[in-house]
Protein backbone atom coordinates (compact mmCIF):
# COMPACT_ATOMS: atom_id res chain seq x y z
CA UNK A 1 0.00 0.00 0.00
CA UNK A 2 1.50 3.36 -1.13
CA UNK A 3 2.63 5.79 1.80
CA UNK A 4 0.33 9.10 1.84
CA UNK A 5 1.62 11.88 0.90
CA UNK A 6 2.17 13.77 4.34
CA UNK A 7 -0.27 17.31 5.57
CA UNK A 8 2.47 18.83 6.99
CA UNK A 9 4.22 21.40 5.25
CA UNK A 10 6.73 21.30 7.94
CA UNK A 11 8.27 18.34 5.98
CA UNK A 12 9.19 20.11 3.08
CA UNK A 13 12.73 20.19 1.85
CA UNK A 14 13.02 23.22 2.09
CA UNK A 15 12.74 22.97 6.27
CA UNK A 16 16.02 21.63 7.14
CA UNK A 17 15.94 19.82 10.34
CA UNK A 18 12.41 19.58 11.38
CA UNK A 19 10.11 16.80 10.87
CA UNK A 20 6.68 16.21 11.64
CA UNK A 21 4.93 12.63 11.81
CA UNK A 22 1.05 12.39 10.89
CA UNK A 23 0.11 10.35 13.96
CA UNK A 24 -2.07 7.76 14.53
CA UNK A 25 -5.56 7.91 12.70
CA UNK A 26 -8.01 8.68 15.24
CA UNK A 27 -11.24 6.43 14.79
CA UNK A 28 -14.91 7.28 15.17
CA UNK A 29 -15.94 8.60 18.46
CA UNK A 30 -18.80 6.02 18.54
CA UNK A 31 -18.89 2.78 16.30
CA UNK A 32 -21.70 3.11 14.25
CA UNK A 33 -22.25 -0.07 13.41
CA UNK A 34 -23.20 -1.59 17.11
CA UNK A 35 -25.29 1.60 17.54
CA UNK A 36 -27.09 0.80 14.98
CA UNK A 37 -27.53 -2.65 15.88
CA UNK A 38 -28.21 -1.76 19.61
CA UNK A 39 -31.57 0.71 18.31
CA UNK A 40 -32.27 -2.43 16.36
CA UNK A 41 -32.23 -4.79 18.83
CA UNK A 42 -35.56 -4.80 20.87
CA UNK A 43 -35.87 -5.91 24.05
CA UNK A 44 -37.87 -9.37 23.99
CA UNK A 45 -41.67 -9.36 25.42
CA UNK A 46 -41.29 -12.93 27.74
CA UNK A 47 -44.78 -14.78 28.31
CA UNK A 48 -46.53 -13.89 31.74
CA UNK A 49 -45.20 -17.18 33.67
CA UNK A 50 -41.43 -16.09 33.08
CA UNK A 51 -41.74 -12.80 34.26
CA UNK A 52 -43.98 -14.31 37.09
CA UNK A 53 -41.28 -16.56 38.31
CA UNK A 54 -38.97 -14.34 38.17
CA UNK A 55 -40.63 -12.08 40.40
CA UNK A 56 -41.56 -14.22 43.19
CA UNK A 57 -37.70 -15.83 42.87
CA UNK A 58 -37.08 -11.80 43.87
CA UNK A 59 -35.57 -10.94 40.52
CA UNK A 60 -35.46 -7.04 40.48
CA UNK A 61 -34.56 -7.32 36.78
CA UNK A 62 -37.75 -9.26 35.60
CA UNK A 63 -39.70 -6.93 38.70
CA UNK A 64 -38.58 -3.26 37.05
CA UNK A 65 -39.52 -4.65 32.84
CA UNK A 66 -43.04 -6.45 34.40
CA UNK A 67 -43.61 -2.81 36.35
CA UNK A 68 -42.80 -0.80 33.10
CA UNK A 69 -45.61 -3.52 31.40
CA UNK A 70 -47.69 -2.29 34.00
CA UNK A 71 -46.52 1.65 33.23
CA UNK A 72 -46.84 1.30 28.76
CA UNK A 73 -49.85 2.42 27.54
CA UNK A 74 -49.26 -0.39 24.57
CA UNK A 75 -52.22 -2.18 24.86
CA UNK A 76 -50.51 -5.68 24.23
CA UNK A 77 -48.38 -4.84 27.30
CA UNK A 78 -51.22 -4.16 29.15
CA UNK A 79 -52.50 -7.97 28.04
CA UNK A 80 -49.14 -8.94 29.59
CA UNK A 81 -49.47 -7.32 32.75
CA UNK A 82 -53.02 -7.59 33.74
CA UNK A 83 -51.91 -11.39 33.58
CA UNK A 84 -48.75 -10.77 35.68
CA UNK A 85 -50.46 -8.99 38.53
CA UNK A 86 -53.32 -12.02 38.35
CA UNK A 87 -50.76 -14.38 38.73
CA UNK A 88 -49.05 -12.67 41.52
CA UNK A 89 -52.45 -11.48 43.15
CA UNK A 90 -52.04 -14.32 45.37
CA UNK A 91 -48.76 -13.78 47.09
CA UNK A 92 -49.65 -10.30 47.43
CA UNK A 93 -50.74 -8.66 50.32
CA UNK A 94 -48.12 -9.60 53.25
CA UNK A 95 -46.63 -6.47 53.38
CA UNK A 96 -47.44 -2.90 55.39
CA UNK A 97 -48.50 0.05 53.26
CA UNK A 98 -47.01 3.25 54.63
CA UNK A 99 -48.02 6.17 52.76
CA UNK A 100 -46.25 9.07 53.24
CA UNK A 101 -46.07 12.79 52.71
CA UNK A 102 -45.47 16.42 53.57
CA UNK A 103 -44.76 19.90 52.78
CA UNK A 104 -41.77 21.03 50.01
CA UNK A 105 -38.79 21.11 51.42
CA UNK A 106 -39.58 19.05 54.65
CA UNK A 107 -37.23 16.70 53.62
CA UNK A 108 -38.82 13.42 52.90
CA UNK A 109 -36.46 12.22 50.48
CA UNK A 110 -33.40 12.28 53.84
CA UNK A 111 -36.24 10.78 56.08
CA UNK A 112 -36.98 7.73 53.60
CA UNK A 113 -33.83 7.23 53.55
CA UNK A 114 -33.64 7.41 57.06
CA UNK A 115 -36.72 5.18 58.19
CA UNK A 116 -35.75 2.68 55.23
CA UNK A 117 -32.73 2.14 55.94
CA UNK A 118 -33.55 1.56 59.74
CA UNK A 119 -36.34 -0.77 58.82
CA UNK A 120 -33.78 -2.89 56.36
CA UNK A 121 -31.15 -3.21 59.39
CA UNK A 122 -34.14 -5.17 61.43
CA UNK A 123 -34.81 -7.41 58.42
CA UNK A 124 -37.38 -5.82 56.49
CA UNK A 125 -37.22 -5.35 52.90
CA UNK A 126 -38.55 -2.01 51.78
CA UNK A 127 -40.05 -0.96 48.02
CA UNK A 128 -40.79 2.66 47.97
CA UNK A 129 -42.66 4.07 45.07
CA UNK A 130 -44.38 7.80 44.45
CA UNK A 131 -47.68 9.16 42.98
CA UNK A 132 -46.62 12.06 40.95
CA UNK A 133 -48.88 12.98 38.15
CA UNK A 134 -46.81 15.65 36.87
CA UNK A 135 -43.49 15.94 38.20
CA UNK A 136 -42.07 17.73 35.78
CA UNK A 137 -44.43 20.76 37.27
CA UNK A 138 -43.77 19.97 41.17
CA UNK A 139 -40.87 21.04 43.33
CA UNK A 140 -39.92 17.71 43.63
CA UNK A 141 -40.22 13.73 43.29
CA UNK A 142 -39.03 10.53 43.87
CA UNK A 143 -37.48 11.40 39.71
CA UNK A 144 -34.78 13.51 41.55
CA UNK A 145 -35.03 11.60 45.35
CA UNK A 146 -33.86 8.70 43.54
CA UNK A 147 -30.31 10.09 42.91
CA UNK A 148 -30.23 11.58 46.60
CA UNK A 149 -30.71 8.53 48.56
CA UNK A 150 -27.41 7.05 47.53
CA UNK A 151 -27.44 4.42 51.01
CA UNK A 152 -31.23 3.45 50.14
CA UNK A 153 -30.07 3.20 46.04
CA UNK A 154 -27.44 0.72 46.79
CA UNK A 155 -29.44 -1.34 49.95
CA UNK A 156 -29.65 -5.03 48.40
CA UNK A 157 -32.77 -5.12 50.69
CA UNK A 158 -34.39 -1.96 49.47
CA UNK A 159 -36.06 -1.39 45.66
CA UNK A 160 -36.68 2.15 44.47
CA UNK A 161 -39.14 2.51 41.54
CA UNK A 162 -39.92 6.39 40.01
CA UNK A 163 -42.93 7.47 39.11
CA UNK A 164 -44.67 8.25 35.53
CA UNK A 165 -43.62 11.60 34.99
CA UNK A 166 -47.36 12.44 33.50
CA UNK A 167 -50.31 11.33 33.29
CA UNK A 168 -53.73 11.64 34.95
CA UNK A 169 -53.87 10.95 39.00
CA UNK A 170 -56.16 8.54 38.48
CA UNK A 171 -54.17 6.05 35.62
CA UNK A 172 -50.94 6.99 37.35
CA UNK A 173 -52.46 6.03 41.10
CA UNK A 174 -53.66 3.11 39.36
CA UNK A 175 -50.38 1.88 38.20
CA UNK A 176 -49.03 2.64 41.59
CA UNK A 177 -52.00 0.44 43.09
CA UNK A 178 -50.82 -2.75 40.86
CA UNK A 179 -47.75 -1.68 41.23
CA UNK A 180 -47.39 -2.50 44.89
CA UNK A 181 -48.67 -5.96 44.53
CA UNK A 182 -45.52 -6.98 42.03
CA UNK A 183 -43.44 -5.76 45.02
CA UNK A 184 -45.36 -7.54 47.70
CA UNK A 185 -44.99 -10.81 45.10
CA UNK A 186 -40.92 -10.27 44.75
CA UNK A 187 -41.02 -10.16 48.62
CA UNK A 188 -41.17 -6.57 50.24
CA UNK A 189 -42.92 -6.69 52.83
CA UNK A 190 -43.02 -2.99 53.27
CA UNK A 191 -43.96 -0.63 51.04
CA UNK A 192 -43.50 2.98 51.53
CA UNK A 193 -45.25 5.44 49.35
CA UNK A 194 -44.76 8.85 49.06
CA UNK A 195 -46.84 11.78 47.48
CA UNK A 196 -45.39 14.79 46.04
CA UNK A 197 -46.28 17.87 47.79
CA UNK A 198 -49.64 18.56 49.97
CA UNK A 199 -52.58 18.17 47.58
CA UNK A 200 -55.14 16.13 45.60
CA UNK A 201 -52.61 13.37 45.55
CA UNK A 202 -53.02 12.66 49.33
CA UNK A 203 -56.27 10.96 48.62
CA UNK A 204 -55.03 8.00 46.01
CA UNK A 205 -52.40 7.23 48.31
CA UNK A 206 -54.57 7.08 51.40
CA UNK A 207 -56.73 4.81 49.48
CA UNK A 208 -53.83 2.32 49.42
CA UNK A 209 -51.90 2.38 52.46
CA UNK A 210 -52.49 1.19 55.63
CA UNK A 211 -50.91 3.68 57.51
CA UNK A 212 -50.58 7.49 56.64
CA UNK A 213 -47.91 9.54 57.56
CA UNK A 214 -47.60 13.35 57.49
CA UNK A 215 -43.91 14.99 57.87
CA UNK A 216 -44.19 18.81 59.02
CA UNK A 217 -41.73 21.48 59.74
CA UNK A 218 -41.21 23.71 62.89
CA UNK A 219 -40.13 27.09 63.05
CA UNK A 220 -41.58 27.89 59.29
CA UNK A 221 -44.53 30.34 60.44
CA UNK A 222 -48.02 29.47 61.21
CA UNK A 223 -47.47 26.15 61.48
CA UNK A 224 -51.36 24.80 60.92
CA UNK A 225 -51.21 27.32 57.92
CA UNK A 226 -51.79 26.15 54.71
CA UNK A 227 -53.03 22.63 55.83
CA UNK A 228 -55.97 21.02 54.76
CA UNK A 229 -58.44 19.68 57.27
CA UNK A 230 -58.76 16.61 54.99
CA UNK A 231 -54.98 15.67 55.05
CA UNK A 232 -55.04 16.42 58.85
CA UNK A 233 -57.85 14.18 59.24
CA UNK A 234 -56.00 11.24 56.83
CA UNK A 235 -53.11 11.41 58.84
CA UNK A 236 -52.70 8.33 61.67
CA UNK A 237 -49.42 9.89 62.47
CA UNK A 238 -47.35 13.44 62.15
CA UNK A 239 -43.65 13.55 62.29
CA UNK A 240 -42.40 17.16 62.64
CA UNK A 241 -38.66 16.94 60.72
CA UNK A 242 -35.63 18.69 61.65
CA UNK A 243 -35.92 18.61 64.96
CA UNK A 244 -31.95 18.88 65.91
CA UNK A 245 -29.96 21.64 66.81
CA UNK A 246 -31.38 25.13 67.39
CA UNK A 247 -34.96 24.24 66.19
CA UNK A 248 -35.25 21.31 68.79
CA UNK A 249 -37.36 24.22 70.84
CA UNK A 250 -39.67 24.84 68.24
CA UNK A 251 -40.16 21.23 67.05
CA UNK A 252 -41.45 20.43 70.33
CA UNK A 253 -43.67 23.20 70.82
CA UNK A 254 -44.99 22.23 67.03
CA UNK A 255 -45.58 18.86 68.51
CA UNK A 256 -48.22 20.17 71.13
CA UNK A 257 -49.72 22.79 68.69
CA UNK A 258 -50.77 19.65 66.16
CA UNK A 259 -51.72 17.45 68.58
CA UNK A 260 -54.29 19.60 70.37
CA UNK A 261 -55.52 20.05 66.43
CA UNK A 262 -55.31 16.09 66.01
CA UNK A 263 -58.01 16.00 69.07
CA UNK A 264 -60.69 18.72 67.30
CA UNK A 265 -60.95 15.24 64.30
CA UNK A 266 -63.89 12.44 65.26
CA UNK A 267 -62.13 9.32 66.13
CA UNK A 268 -60.94 7.01 63.44
CA UNK A 269 -62.86 3.81 62.53
CA UNK A 270 -59.42 2.18 63.24
CA UNK A 271 -60.09 3.06 66.68
CA UNK A 272 -56.57 4.38 66.59
CA UNK A 273 -55.59 7.86 68.34
CA UNK A 274 -53.22 9.78 65.70
CA UNK A 275 -49.79 10.17 67.45
CA UNK A 276 -47.41 13.15 67.01
CA UNK A 277 -43.67 12.74 67.00
CA UNK A 278 -40.43 14.46 66.45
CA UNK A 279 -37.71 13.49 64.89
CA UNK A 280 -34.17 14.12 62.77
CA UNK A 281 -34.00 11.81 59.96
CA UNK A 282 -30.32 13.59 59.16
CA UNK A 283 -29.25 12.93 62.53
CA UNK A 284 -31.42 9.60 62.71
CA UNK A 285 -33.03 10.31 66.05
CA UNK A 286 -36.98 9.58 66.85
CA UNK A 287 -36.79 7.57 63.80
CA UNK A 288 -36.85 3.86 65.48
CA UNK A 289 -39.84 5.61 67.88
CA UNK A 290 -41.77 6.73 64.34
CA UNK A 291 -41.19 2.92 63.32
CA UNK A 292 -42.53 1.40 66.52
CA UNK A 293 -45.72 3.56 66.61
CA UNK A 294 -45.93 2.01 63.11
CA UNK A 295 -46.12 -1.40 64.16
CA UNK A 296 -48.32 -0.28 67.36
CA UNK A 297 -50.94 0.47 64.96
CA UNK A 298 -50.86 -2.59 62.83
CA UNK A 299 -51.12 -4.81 65.88
CA UNK A 300 -54.33 -3.03 67.25
CA UNK A 301 -55.68 -2.40 63.76
CA UNK A 302 -55.05 -6.31 62.58
CA UNK A 303 -56.31 -7.30 66.10
CA UNK A 304 -59.62 -5.47 66.17
CA UNK A 305 -59.88 -6.36 62.20
CA UNK A 306 -59.64 -2.86 60.79
CA UNK A 307 -56.80 -3.95 58.75
CA UNK A 308 -58.24 -6.87 56.65
CA UNK A 309 -61.58 -4.31 56.57
CA UNK A 310 -59.74 -1.29 55.08
CA UNK A 311 -58.20 -3.47 52.32
CA UNK A 312 -61.00 -5.31 50.90
CA UNK A 313 -63.21 -1.92 51.12
CA UNK A 314 -59.60 -0.31 48.97
CA UNK A 315 -59.94 -3.23 46.58
CA UNK A 316 -63.87 -2.49 46.06
CA UNK A 317 -62.86 1.36 45.62
CA UNK A 318 -60.10 0.67 42.62
CA UNK A 319 -62.55 -1.58 40.77
CA UNK A 320 -64.95 1.48 40.58
CA UNK A 321 -61.53 3.78 40.42
CA UNK A 322 -60.57 1.47 37.28
CA UNK A 323 -63.76 1.54 35.72
CA UNK A 324 -63.95 5.33 35.71
CA UNK A 325 -60.49 6.11 34.19
CA UNK A 326 -60.97 2.94 31.52
CA UNK A 327 -64.49 4.50 30.22
CA UNK A 328 -62.25 8.20 30.54
CA UNK A 329 -59.79 7.15 28.40
CA UNK A 330 -62.35 5.50 25.78
CA UNK A 331 -64.38 8.77 25.59
CA UNK A 332 -61.30 10.73 24.89
CA UNK A 333 -59.65 8.56 22.78
CA UNK A 334 -62.60 7.73 20.44
CA UNK A 335 -62.14 9.29 16.68
CA UNK A 336 -65.56 10.71 16.66
CA UNK A 337 -65.12 12.70 19.74
CA UNK A 338 -61.53 14.00 18.96
CA UNK A 339 -62.65 15.66 15.47
CA UNK A 340 -66.08 17.19 17.47
CA UNK A 341 -64.66 18.21 20.80
CA UNK A 342 -62.82 21.43 19.83
CA UNK A 343 -66.13 22.85 18.12
CA UNK A 344 -68.00 22.03 21.44
CA UNK A 345 -65.45 23.79 23.67
CA UNK A 346 -65.54 26.83 21.21
CA UNK A 347 -69.63 26.91 21.65
CA UNK A 348 -68.94 26.62 25.27
CA UNK A 349 -66.67 29.52 25.65
CA UNK A 350 -69.02 31.54 23.29
CA UNK A 351 -72.27 31.08 25.60
CA UNK A 352 -73.68 29.53 22.26
CA UNK A 353 -74.39 26.30 24.45
CA UNK A 354 -74.27 25.39 28.50
CA UNK A 355 -71.73 23.20 29.74
CA UNK A 356 -74.00 20.87 31.04
CA UNK A 357 -75.92 20.27 27.00
CA UNK A 358 -72.74 20.29 25.17
CA UNK A 359 -71.87 17.23 27.79
CA UNK A 360 -74.73 15.40 27.31
CA UNK A 361 -74.82 15.87 23.12
CA UNK A 362 -70.93 14.56 23.29
CA UNK A 363 -71.92 11.46 25.15
CA UNK A 364 -75.01 10.95 22.88
CA UNK A 365 -72.05 10.78 19.83
CA UNK A 366 -69.60 9.09 21.77
CA UNK A 367 -72.76 6.43 22.65
CA UNK A 368 -73.84 6.23 19.01
CA UNK A 369 -70.42 5.72 17.68
CA UNK A 370 -69.84 3.05 19.75
CA UNK A 371 -73.34 1.43 18.83
CA UNK A 372 -72.06 1.82 14.92
CA UNK A 373 -68.82 0.15 15.62
CA UNK A 374 -70.82 -3.37 17.64
CA UNK A 375 -73.16 -3.55 14.40
CA UNK A 376 -70.13 -3.09 12.37
CA UNK A 377 -68.75 -5.96 14.04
Amino acid sequence: MPKKESQHIENNPAFKGLAVNDGIEQPDSVNQDSVKKFLKKKRKLLSPEEYVDGILKGDITLLSRAVTLVESSNPKHQEVAQEIILKCLPHSGKSVRLGITGVPGVGKSTFIESLGSYITSVGHKLAVLAIDPSSERTKGSILGDKTRMEELSGNKDAYIRPSPSSGSLGGVARKTRETIILCEAAGFDTIFIETVGVGQSETAVHSMTDFFLLLMLAGAGDELQGIKRGIMEMADAIAINKADGANKEKAEMARVQYANALHLFPMKDSNWEPKVLTCSAAQHTGIKEIWQLIVEYQELAKKNGYFAKNRNKQAYYWMYETINEKLKNEFYQSPEIKSILPEFEGKVLNDEISSFTAAGKLLEIFEKSKKAGSDKE
